[in-house]
């Protein structure tokens, strides 16, 4: 696999070469959409002058599990989208305006050449009982695979078009997959899948993240696993902040940036459970970002995920392979809703973790290493 320091940025200035007619680069360097701007709950004064100023409404959403309205904006004519963010914090310093920033996946999948089929799976039992639900921020899930035939996989995004995606079906498979000799975190679990992808050249935009959110709080999902990973943004914050406080809980994939890149988000906000990833024999992987927001770590190398297609495993690296192992730890003792819940969940597991660092909490594994049995090695699952 490649190095996976260098991926997301290699992705970023792959993704800035190839759709550069609807997507730039912000200061920083993250990729943004083009000439947008959202503006989380505006006021009539910040429209009416950026109306003024020739910014015009693309889109207007309301998003009411979240008791939140998101407008976006295009940027006048010959501006550029910097200078159009500048703008409306210059009219209204206090308003929640952002760049449309898009954001990556937090890991790697062996490309379908190095996959192999199945040695021996039987077809997964259909999922039993159906009170537990656990939710999935991700690109899609291909949902005839083997491994999560027998699944309750409720999906949204795309028009309702399942456009399945490698990273995805691999995330979804250790969430609620089931095949024999293979183990995931919430095997009797629902699962509630958002594409925010959907092969759209902007896809994965911050705009497109909170509608899921909203999807999810929706639906009464209690925890929700993001493996994705980009810049601190206003939106984005306003988004973890409301569902948080309707007590969903929100696991994270730390990112791949690198122990001394800056932390990356949504895992970074002090409402969400961060991830890191370990190998098959409990080290960190040393691609993974650090950092006090580090609440755990789990097995995110050398490990059996489902690959694309209909069937058959293949291997995955990245702390987004982490961050579901978490999730479904930490569903079994969750209800919608239940903020109390949510920390008694979080505390049960922190006191359950091994502690794998320097003694108590640590920048690099958090509270501990947890999960680690749920590592299907490869060899288990996968033809010789």
């Amino acid at each position: 696999m490649a190095d996976l320091i260098q991926q997301r940025r290699q992705r970023i200035a792959d993704i800035l070469s190839q759709r550069s007619p609807l997507v730039e680069a912000d200061p920083a360097g993250e990729a943004i959409v083009r000439s947008e701007l959202v503006v989380s709950a505006p006021d009539a004064a910040l429209l009416a002058a950026a109306r003024a100023d020739g910014f015009t409404v693309v889109r207007e959403r309301r998003l009411d599990e979240l008791d939140l309205r998101i407008v976006t904006l295009r940027a006048p004519a010959g501006w550029d989208t910097p200078r159009a963010l500048a703008r409306l914090r210059q009219i209204d310093p206090q308003a929640a305006v952002d760049f449309n920033h898009l954001y990556l996946e937090s890991g790697e999948v062996a490309s379908p050449a190095a996959s192999r089929p199945v040695a021996s799976a039987p077809a997964a039992s259909p999922a039993v009982g159906g009170k537990l639900k656990v939710g999935l921020i991700d690109g899609g899930v291909e949902t005839d695979h083997a491994a999560l035939k027998g699944a309750s996989i409720h999906a949204w995004g795309c028009n309702s078009t399942k456009v399945p995606s490698a990273h995805g079906t691999a995330v979804a498979s250790l969430l609620v997959g089931r095949a024999d000799k293979f183990r995931s975190a919430a095997p009797q679990a629902v699962l509630y899948a958002a594409d925010v992808y959907c092969n759209d050249p902007v896809g994965g935009t911050v705009e497109a993240v909170a509608a899921a959110l909203a999807w999810l709080l929706g639906e009464q999902v209690p925890v929700v696993n993001i493996s994705l990973v980009g810049p601190p943004n206003r939106l984005l914050e306003t988004v973890v902040k409301k569902a948080s406080a309707r007590g969903m809980l929100l696991v994270a994939a730390v990112g791949n940036d690198g122990p001394a890149s800056p932390p990356l988000y949504p895992a970074a906000y002090p409402e969400v459970i961060a991830v890191t990833g370990v190998d098959a024999k409990g080290q960190v992987l040393p691609e993974a970002c650090r950092g006090p927001h580090v609440a755990f770590a789990a097995p995110g190398s050398q490990m059996a995920v489902a690959s694309g297609g209909s069937s058959g495993f293949t291997i995955a690296r990245g702390t987004s392979f982490a961050s579901p192992i978490v999730a479904g730890l930490l569903l079994a003792s969750l209800r919608p809703g239940d903020a109390a819940a949510s920390q008694a969940a979080v505390s049960a597991l922190a006191r359950s973790a091994v502690d794998a660092g320097a003694p108590g909490r640590d920048v690099v594994y958090g509270f501990g290493l947890v999960g680690r049995e749920l590592r299907t090695e490869p060899s288990y699952v996968m033809a010789r």
